[in-house]
């Protein structure tokens, strides 16, 4: 078998034959310019042909220096290309999300892995709503609110629209829920620890209840939403994230009537640098994935 010339002076030649120069290629390989004149001595004695003509103006490639240096160049391509890929592959990107958005984001996220398991993506959730990237090591978060300021990169995935919701069984119980006033005879369920939730929505709906303030409040929104899946009572949820509740029939919408609060959901990223290619494919596979809701 062929003894194969040394990847060090391969590195070198090439160098060397992009700038035609050995001062030049030892400040770019930071070794000396008495170094890099023998490594191209040694590999051209390796190969049994010169690569360079000395010439009194620097040098130029001989003509097996020229059919050699595109492979090597290619080679070195093909090198980098691998290192760069298997890098990728092993560094995760980092998620940010409240966890009232993870009824519809987790779903996804398991799907996403599925189709591109060269990707993965670690989600952090908490209960805060926004991201500061200057003290947060994240790539990417979902925030909700009102639209985040100009710190952050902003792409719109869908609005907050509130609508009761409950168990089938409870839509089925002796006592009924036909009309907005039949919630009267039903525990409330609040997603926060205020009332504002139901209020926005029976002020649009029309309708004053005794019991507003008398049902059970809960920390977040997908807690409220699980114990009303269980047949405690009628929540507030968010219309844009049931859908997978309505699909397995965990949940119903007992009431047509869906109200835009002014506030959303959006996928944010520093400013400061654009996103990587992977973040990027991410991006664009939730903004469809938003879309197709």
């Amino acid at each position: 078998m062929k003894r194969l010339p040394p990847l060090p002076s391969l590195h070198t030649f090439l160098v060397v034959a992009r700038c035609c120069n050995f001062t030049r290629a030892a400040e770019l390989l930071h070794i000396t310019q008495g170094a890099v004149s023998r490594q191209i001595a040694g590999l051209e004695s390796h190969l049994g042909y010169r690569l360079f003509q000395r010439q009194a103006r620097g040098l130029s490639l001989t003509p097996e220096g020229r059919e050699l240096f595109p492979r090597i160049e290619h080679i070195f391509g093909l090198i980098e290309d691998a290192v760069d890929q298997v890098g990728e592959r092993r560094q995760a990107l980092q998620l940010k999300a409240p966890t009232c958005i993870t009824r519809w984001l987790l779903p996804r996220l398991m799907q996403w892995q599925r189709e591109r398991p060269d990707v993965p993506v670690e989600l952090t959730t908490t209960i805060a709503h926004g991201v500061d990237f200057r003290h947060e090591g994240f790539d990417a978060a979902v925030v909700y609110g009102v639209h985040p300021d100009d710190s952050m990169q902003v792409h719109h995935l869908f609005d907050e629209q509130l609508t009761p919701v409950c168990s089938r069984s409870l839509l089925e119980a002796p006592q009924p829920l036909e009309r907005f006033s039949d919630l009267e005879k039903h525990m409330l369920l609040h997603p926060t620890l205020g009332e504002q939730d139901w209020g926005q929505w029976l002020k649009a709906a029309g309708v004053r209840l005794s019991n507003l303030g008398k049902g059970q409040h809960f920390d977040t929104m997908d807690l409220a939403m699980t114990v009303a899946s269980q047949g405690s009572g009628v929540a507030m949820g968010d219309w844009a994230l049931i859908g997978e509740d309505l699909s397995a029939g965990r949940l119903v919408t007992p009431f047509d009537l869906k109200v835009r609060t002014g506030a959303a959901y959006y996928f944010v990223y520093p400013n400061r640098t654009a996103p990587s290619p992977h973040l990027q494919q991410l991006l664009d596979w939730l903004l469809i994935q938003a879309a197709q809701r």
